[in-house]
């Protein structure tokens, strides 16, 4: 298993210690640098290109959302901050955080902003290496076509389908769950709207927030209270179609069975 990788960013040695301290007791985790100051976290973080960043919001040189704010958004490390004040607590989040540990926090605190801030990385890491997969299809595909098959990672493996396969998504907490024609289901570390990009508009419709179907698979539109809409899959399933979808009403009449 890859490991993670860490840095510490806190002008306080104590409080890197403690951290350093916890992290030691993981075994997935390695660190890979500490620092005492903004400008130093800035470069480290180039440098390094560490997976996660336990980020101190005040610190010499610049705070910690000075240094979020160096960082290009689209390549930005897990952050979770780490400060006495709760009063930063809003903007930590504003700047996207992971997390937010109040200091003095404990074990089972830590453990659980380390665990979010790690299922955050396995999903950018799943969801990386399925668009790597797809450009490779796409590639050997000829041109303007679409590579007939879909590569997902789940349980250490990678599993290709083709997008007929695919029956309908939901969403399970962290995860997203699919179900497959032959009765099986994947469990995946990657978000709703990364997989509906990947899947298109043309043959999958988003019906309601926890919920993708391929427009094929639909047997019927049952009429509810107050003008609502129940989708009726053909393998039995009853999915809500939520009012901010109606607008995806003429999808169902022209690709209906």
């Amino acid at each position: 298993m890859t490991k993670l990788r860490i840095l510490i960013a806190d002008d306080e040695p104590l409080a890197r210690a403690r951290v350093r301290a916890l992290l030691g007791a993981e075994p997935t985790a390695e660190i890979v640098g500490e620092c005492g100051n903004g400008p130093d976290t800035v470069e480290a973080i180039e440098r390094e290109r560490p997976d996660i960043v336990f980020l101190d919001v005040q610190m010499p040189g610049c705070d910690g959302m000075q240094v979020v704010g160096e960082l290009p958004p689209d390549d930005r490390p897990a952050i979770v901050f780490v400060t006495a004040h709760d009063r930063f607590a809003v903007d930590a989040f504003g700047v996207h955080a992971i997390d937010y540990l109040l200091k003095p926090f404990d074990k089972e605190r830590f453990q659980a902003a380390l665990k979010r801030a790690s299922d955050h990385v396995h999903a950018r890491r799943a969801g990386d290496l399925g668009a790597r997969l797809e450009t490779l299809l796409a590639d050997a595909a000829p041109a303007a076509r679409k590579p007939d098959r879909l590569a997902f990672k789940t349980e250490g493996r990678v599993v290709f389908l083709k997008p007929e396969e695919i029956v309908w998504v939901e969403a399970a907490d962290n995860y997203v769950l699919l179900h497959v024609a032959d009765g099986s289901r994947l469990m995946l570390r990657e978000t709703m709207a990364s997989l509906e990009q990947r899947l298109g508009s043309t043959d999958f419709v988003r019906v309601n927030r926890s919920a993708i179907v391929r427009l094929e698979q639909v047997k019927e539109l049952q009429p509810t209270f107050h003008g609502d809409y129940t989708v009726v899959l053909r393998s039995g399933p009853r999915l809500p179609l939520s009012r901010s979808q109606r607008g995806q009403l003429d999808k169902f009449t022209a690709n209906g069975p």
